[in-house]
Formats: structure tokens, sequence, C-alpha cells
């Protein structure tokens, strides 16, 4: 344990529990809200406060939301018979940010991880297949990471959607653009392959 004070040292500790933040990046991010203004680390704490009392589930898609359903979901020019099944709502924006996709979403929260004793019944599956009992969706997109999680629930959900009369794909996933074969590991090459598309 470094020589820091006792609230330094707290502090760290709790942006080292964010993902992807270790121990280094943590040290700055507490160092930065020390040299912040007093008016700034309020502006801060707020917003931090605001965000988790204000936001919560939307009812259909499962996305973070002020309202009941979100604004995709509430959006009468999107198309409702194709649902892109997302990890988190971080996805959700990944994906919108490519202006591509003009289809619905649903967030599962997570990935079937039995390592970590997370199963089916700890995500959003049970509301996604509520979605799917309308008949008006025709297409569900597993967009899940291309993970041994992240297939194993495609996989998992693509079993409970196809007796449902619900064409199941999957995202192609394929060489990174501006990159070269040589670098490309095996998976990557054949899915780009097996996913290719007409010119």
């Amino acid at each position: 344990m470094a020589n820091n004070a006792e609230p330094l040292e707290r502090l760290i500790d709790q942006f080292s529990r964010f993902p992807g933040i270790g121990r280094k990046g943590a040290t700055r991010m507490a160092y930065q809200v020390m040299g912040m203004s007093d008016a700034e680390v309020l502006e801060l704490s707020s917003a931090i406060r605001d965000a988790k009392a204000r936001l919560h589930r939307c009812k259909c898609c499962q996305n973070f939301t002020e309202s009941d359903l979100c604004s995709i979901c509430s959006s009468p020019k999107r198309d409702r018979s194709v649902i892109c099944v997302v990890e988190s709502p971080r996805d959700v924006t990944a994906i919108e940010r490519t202006r591509e996709y003009n289809g619905m979403y649903h967030v599962l929260h997570g990935l079937i991880s039995p390592m970590d004793g997370i199963g089916a019944d700890q995500l959003c599956v049970k509301e996604l297949l509520a979605r799917l009992g309308t008949g008006e969706v025709k297409e569900v997109i597993m967009a899940t990471s291309p993970t041994v999680e992240g297939e194993a629930t495609a996989m998992y959900l693509a079993k409970l959607v196809k007796p449902l009369g619900v064409k199941a794909t999957r995202l192609a996933y394929g060489l990174p653009v501006g990159s070269s074969l040589e670098y490309a590991d095996e998976t990557t090459l054949y899915r780009a392959i097996s996913g290719r598309g007409e010119l």
C-alpha cells in the first residue's frame, strides 16, 4: 500500500473498481479530483448522484432512460421487425454511432458465464422473449462480443428464438479496415471469409 493519506487511498480504491482502470489510472483520477475546485467536485458528485437517481431501465429494451421508454423505443421511425441483442448499454451507443442500423435493441446487461456464476436467469432474457410473442419481430441479431461468453450467449438465445418463428442472425466479424492479412489470426480470417458479402 502506498503512503497516501487514508482519504486519498480510499478514493483511489473506489476508482480502481471501475473496469479497465488499474491502480495507476485510479491514482491519476484521484489526484485529478484533488486538483479540482470545490465547485467542480460538487458538480461531479452531483452528476453521479443525478444519473443514479434519475436513470432506470427502459421497460421495453432495458437500455438506460429517464422515461418509461427510451428515445429509440418511442421513435415511430424505427424498424420494429428487427431487434439487435447486445450485452450492455455501451454497445447500443457504439452501434448507433455507425448510423447504419434502424431497428430496435435489447440489452441483456451481461453475458452467460458459468465461471463467474452468471446464468441466463440473471440476464434480461425473459424480457426479450416477451417481446417476441407479439409476432411483429421477424429477426433477432445477436450482437454479443466474439468471446467464449458472447458466443455461448448467442447460441443459447438462438435456440430459444428459432422455435418462435423468428430468424436468429449473428454479426459478421472480419478484418479491421486498414489492417494487413498477415497479422490476422485464423479465427478472424475464417469469420471474414464466411461472413463475406457481394461487391
